[in-house]
């Protein structure tokens, strides 16, 4: 069996138990904004590529092909934020390596398949994430496809049509 870091402490053991891998704060605030804005989604939407990989994106518009993850700073080892542990670093480094290793590999992946990557760190306030996701999802719009929903109103719903009985009083 391999080796395993013996935790420094209780408080720590919970503070790691308590971290969750989908539904983050960061998450929340991105897709609540998107929502409510008009854009639809689907979260932590498994994607089985055609070269066999599986990949995971935060929040995914099947339609557009455009996947979106927000990355933690210490699990994707951000250069502005990320931290190296200081307990148990024989761990900790190859493991935050591979984390982004795998990332960079998943990107790849997805871009040879058609899809258009966005990724954003979890301290990018929602505005700009906002903006970010919204000029990658007008980027993949097709030509002759209906323009996306203003920033700020939902998109109009479809004009009923009177029946022709209607047209005649």
């Amino acid at each position: 069996m391999a080796d395993y870091p013996y935790p420094s402490s209780e408080g720590r053991s919970a503070n790691m138990r308590a971290n969750r891998r989908t539904d983050t704060k960061p998450e929340l605030a991105l897709r609540h904004a998107l929502h409510r804005l008009g854009y639809r989604y689907r979260k932590d939407f498994r994607l089985d590529l055609d070269s066999g990989r599986r990949v995971r994106p935060d929040i995914v518009f099947t339609a557009r092909k455009v996947a979106v993850f927000v990355d933690g700073c210490f699990w994707h080892a951000c250069p502005e934020h990320g931290s190296k542990p200081k307990a148990n670093e024989w761990y900790w480094s190859p493991k935050l390596v591979k984390n982004v290793e795998r990332d960079r590999m998943n990107d790849a992946a997805l871009v040879l398949a058609g899809w258009t990557v966005v990724r954003l760190w979890e301290h990018v306030p929602v505005d700009e994430a906002i903006t970010t996701v919204v000029m990658a999802l007008a980027a993949s719009r097709e030509p002759g496809q209906p323009p996306e929903p203003d920033a700020g109103q939902p998109p109009e719903p479809e004009a009923r049509q009177a029946p022709p009985d209607a047209l005649l009083n």
